[in-house]
């Protein structure tokens, strides 16, 4: 299994933003930017996650497919959605560190949320109009919402990763 490469996404978001010869990138183009710094991040914290319960050495394995398959957008936004509020509902805190999820990955979360709001946008609405800073700032964030992840103590990435491939009931 070839796992998707957030950064070779967020390359591509880069590429997509550039102006042509003349004028402005193309709408098209600037939609599949916000879509893609969106994806980046997704594929992100699947690879996170299937590398916390299976391990990165084990990415061409069958089980890893299944953890990595097994967790949806929704899934990420709820959990995000969660993970942003100041006290988590009690079916979560029992898993959460006492100190909380802490803001790096507070940050995160809100960045998803943020972003796959932005995508959806971008995706489907066909009466917005995007700028290159429209697709300029979701870059950012992704590229920020990734470091910051990366930035969360080794508890709470792990508390995380471990709600959102098995969310509690």
């Amino acid at each position: 299994m070839a796992v998707v490469n957030s950064e070779h996404l967020l390359e591509q978001a880069d590429r997509l933003i550039i102006p042509p010869l003349a004028g402005p990138p193309r709408q098209a183009d600037l939609r599949r930017a916000i879509s893609a710094a969106y994806y980046a991040v997704f594929h992100f914290i699947l690879v996170a996650a299937s590398d916390e319960f299976i391990g990165g050495t084990k990415q061409n394995t069958a089980r890893y497919a299944l953890v990595y398959r097994s967790i949806d957008h929704k899934a990420l936004t709820d959990l995000c959605e969660e993970a942003m509020k100041v006290q988590q509902r009690a079916k979560y805190a029992k898993f959460v560190p006492a100190s909380g999820f802490g803001d790096n990955i507070k940050a995160f979360a809100s960045a998803v949320v943020d972003l796959k709001e932005k995508r959806h946008g971008a995706d489907y609405d066909p009466a917005i109009r995007l700028k290159t800073a429209d697709a300029k700032l979701a870059i950012d964030k992704a590229r920020s919402a990734i470091g910051r992840f990366k930035k969360a103590s080794a508890t709470r990435r792990k508390a995380f990763l471990t709600l959102l491939a098995f969310p509690p009931r």
